[in-house]
């Protein structure tokens, strides 16, 4: 794609890096086949094409911008799926970042959008809020029919049944090995070669997920305490900053980002740190970026590629230790038939896709995928709030492939999709809440 900034233009940073990105589209077209919003609408301006489009122009010719260039961009659901798909490496994630940014200097939103999204930013980050916020639209929800449609929308996408909160990470806390991988495995000896000592890591244990399903973390914790791993939640780690970061509230996102960047750096100096390890894929996403996100602070950019760096994903700690030292015997009948419903964020933005099915299989799980899964649930952080009408239509897009699939329930990694998709007839849970149940813990059906 042909560029034409100024010099003015190009002696800001952020402009810079969008020339870059925009350069290397060649406009095929292969990104719109596999973009959920061009395939529900049909629209290129709602494909990421269009979006780039859209984009050069809004960076290039400001003035020529209106509210209809935020209404399409603001339908991107950011599933990165064009990512996966483009042959020539646009960096589509951090272009759109870029364009939003600026979108939102250029074009004011409506007082209702800025309001619902300040309170997003507020709340959702911090788990005793949510939590509380839960109860009261709980209350609520008898006067839902006189409130703005907008918030009818959001408070429809909350669910009606409560958990109690989750306590790990209410403080900080380490959670040592319950026991030791046997000493005849494979995975020991390799654990020992490359350490010489039991692992420790850092586990995020999220704001949204703590409100919404204390068992993810439970899980977790258990499953990694048996394969002998010490685990520590520091509690100023409380949320990864994406939620804030994605609906314009850069300053709540880079609170966040700095308070756990600083905690998992005081954990690494005192007792030291083998891994980031993160069970909500849209989170594990953010922090894996952290190191292009502070690529110029002169006082955590460093620490934010280490950061990034060590950062794992759940199912690439326990893919590269092996789980078989600790599973169970199947019962009678063998483990039910399970549906693998891929996140967006760990299949296009990790580029994690198989390594989940792997570890299920390893647990005796008949693991399928449903047709299409390339697309998203149109759950994408808060954009089933921000865009209910679209989210609704991908949502049921995918509960359809989900149950043609004849599974019992479906296994997920990312606490928006398993909140998107859950449902009595077809419950959607947790990658490692399987592997915890296979290995002795509770069942989470």
């Amino acid at each position: 794609m042909q560029t034409h900034f100024t010099a003015d233009q190009l002696a800001d940073p952020k402009i810079r890096e969008a020339d870059d990105i925009l350069r290397k589209c060649v406009h095929c077209g292969f990104c719109t086949a596999t973009c959920p919003t061009f395939v529900i609408t049909g629209d290129e301006r709602d494909s990421p094409r269009g979006r780039i489009w859209m984009m050069r122009e809004l960076l290039e010719s400001p003035d020529s911008i209106s509210a209809d260039t935020g209404h399409h961009i603001d339908r991107c659901l950011g599933c990165l799926s064009c990512m996966t798909t483009c042959p020539s490496g646009v960096d589509y994630a951090h272009l759109v970042e870029i364009g939003r940014e600026k979108l939102d200097e250029l074009v004011p939103r409506p007082l209702g959008d800025r309001l619902l999204r300040r309170l997003l930013a507020a709340t959702i980050p911090h788990a005793a809020r949510f939590h509380a916020l839960l109860w009261l639209a709980r209350v609520g929800r008898p006067f839902v029919p006189f409130m703005p449609a907008q918030m009818r929308a959001a408070l429809a996408k909350l669910p009606t049944r409560i958990p109690p909160l989750d306590p790990v990470g209410a403080n900080t806390h380490s959670y040592p090995p319950t026991q030791q991988i046997n000493s005849d495995s494979n995975n020991k000896s390799k654990l020992q070669a490359s350490h010489n000592k039991i692992r420790r890591v850092a586990l995020l244990a999220g704001c949204a997920q703590r409100a919404l399903d204390p068992e993810i973390n439970a899980s977790t914790i258990r499953v990694l305490n048996r394969l002998g791993i010490e685990v520590v939640v520091r509690s100023e780690a409380h949320c990864c900053g994406a939620l804030a970061h994605h609906i314009g509230e850069t300053e709540a996102a880079d609170k966040s980002v700095r308070q756990a960047l600083r905690a998992w750096q005081d954990e690494i100096k005192n007792g030291g740190l083998d891994a980031i390890v993160v069970n909500a894929s849209g989170c594990g996403t953010m922090v894996k970026d952290y190191g292009h996100l502070l690529k110029d602070d002169r006082e955590l950019g460093h620490l934010a590629t280490q950061i990034s760096a060590m950062t794992m994903d759940i199912s690439q700690l326990l893919a590269e230790i092996g789980i078989n030292s600790i599973i169970e015997p199947a019962p009678d009948g063998g483990r039910p038939e399970l549906a693998y419903h891929s996140a967006c964020s760990l299949q296009h933005g990790q580029k994690i896709h198989d390594l989940p099915q792997q570890l299920l299989r390893s647990a005796g799980f008949t693991v399928t995928q449903p047709v299409n899964p390339h697309l998203c649930c149109g759950s994408a952080g808060v954009y089933n709030i921000l865009q209910p009408h679209m989210a609704d239509g991908l949502r049921t897009r995918k509960l359809d492939s989900l149950r043609k699939t004849g599974a019992i329930a479906v296994a997920a990694g990312n606490i928006g999709c398993i909140s998107q998709l859950d449902e009595d007839a077809l419950p959607v849970r947790h990658t490692v809440q399987f592997i915890d149940w296979a290995s002795g813990g509770p069942s989470p059906l």
